[in-house]
């Protein structure tokens, strides 16, 4: 098969997750020619495709919010045209309190809603957007990558770049690059989210496990459904775990139509919900241990979706590793912990590390030598806190 070359781009983002939308919105802004490749035809990832339809929070559970930017801007595009449930008014509407007993800045929204919203967002601000489109190899000289080799419907495709933002969540484009990578040790459970509807309207049902804050759950969490782990980067396990969560729809859905048989079976996921496969190890990795702890080379703020009170301070150092300087990661690709992994994997961690991501691609195509204050500036300017002393 021939291959033909298009267009350099300033910034090739690489994944259009919630990490990959961030990346591409911040770099467009910036000014820079811009391209998202993105194997699916809907923007979101496991936060739409997925049906991980839950944006948590943006704040510490403690009153304090946490994550700015392009994180709290995405959550309200997410409800545009209103929440699925748990609108958070105390936090947007001022209503009522946000002590240790309330609410938390976080909101169940509409996945197909938000994946066309998302779109519209990145076509005004002039990204464009390849869907169907996996990216194969790179070709690396002086340690930058300067192409990208992509496959879709039209064949292949030579990308020349200027930067590149790893934002697959499988950290595929680090592993074409030689850069270093881990895998997740422990594997991910079997998971068969899914939507049905009943008399009562639509309901997201989580099944095999849960991504909800124990204090915020209404019902039991989810039991596992299959005394096994997966990977999550090998395609024969993946398909057989594809299989196997249909499985478990299919059959859950049968259980509550013998006791209503009024319940349709609504939506299934069309990727598989794995949350964390491979990452970069990056020129540092960040520890669950260090919460509350100040990082000079700071690009914004996360915090513990499991519980009320931890911060982190996200360093520029988790998010690229110097063995090729033009790359960057952004969303769960970043240098963590095993641990703390499960925690930097959610929405407004990857839309954190993504908009630090994309901002930082459009400045520079050396990772290595970037001056994190010019960066920082960057940041601030379009709205992200970056220090836990700033909000206190």
């Amino acid at each position: 098969m021939e291959t033909r070359t298009e267009g350099a781009y300033d910034v090739a983002v690489c994944g259009g997750g919630i990490a990959g939308i961030s990346a591409a919105l911040a770099a467009a802004r910036s000014g820079k020619k811009v391209i998202l490749l993105e194997k699916q035809y809907m923007l979101g990832g496991l936060g739409t495709a997925g049906l991980v339809t839950i944006y948590l929070p943006l704040c510490d559970g403690c009153g304090h919010q946490v994550s700015f930017g392009i994180a709290e801007e995405l959550l309200k595009l997410s409800i545009t045209y209103g929440a699925d449930s748990g609108y958070p008014e105390n936090w947007l509407d001022g209503k009522g309190t946000k002590t240790k007993s309330d609410k938390r800045y976080m909101v169940q929204y509409n996945p197909q809603v938000f994946a066309i919203l998302s779109e519209k967002l990145l076509l005004r601000e002039g990204v464009d957007i390849l869907y169907g489109s996996y990216v194969i190899d790179v070709r690396v000289e002086n340690r930058k990558i300067v192409s990208l080799l992509a496959v879709n419907k039209s064949g292949k495709t030579c990308y020349p770049v200027r930067a590149v933002v790893d934002a697959t969540g499988d950290c595929d484009i680090a592993a074409f690059a030689s850069a270093p990578t881990e895998v997740f040790k422990q594997g991910n459970v079997l998971a068969a989210w899914y939507y049905y509807a009943d008399k009562n309207g639509y309901s997201l049902k989580e099944l095999g496990c849960a991504d909800i804050p124990e204090e915020e759950r209404t019902g039991p969490a989810p039991e596992m459904l299959l005394n096994r782990r997966f990977g999550g980067i090998d395609g024969k396990e993946l398909s057989e775990m594809t299989c196997l969560s249909h499985q478990a729809v299919l059959n859950d859905w049968l259980r509550k139509r013998e006791k209503d048989s009024s319940v349709s079976l609504a939506t299934i996921s069309t990727i598989p919900q794995v949350r964390m496969t491979r990452r970069i190890i990056g020129e540092y990795t960040l520890s669950q241990n260090e919460e509350h702890k100040f990082f000079e080379d700071s690009i914004g703020m996360v915090s513990n979706w499991k519980k009320r009170g931890p911060i982190y301070e996200v360093p520029f150092g988790t998010l690229y590793s110097g063995k090729v300087k033009n790359l960057i990661t952004a969303g769960r690709c970043t240098s963590v912990t095993e641990i703390l992994w499960d925690v930097m994997r959610v929405i407004p961690c990857c839309a954190v590390t993504g908009q630090a991501a994309g901002t930082a691609a459009a400045m520079t195509d050396d990772f290595t030598s970037l001056n994190v204050k010019d960066l920082q500036t960057e940041l601030v300017k379009n709205g992200v806190v970056l220090h836990e002393k700033d909000i206190l």
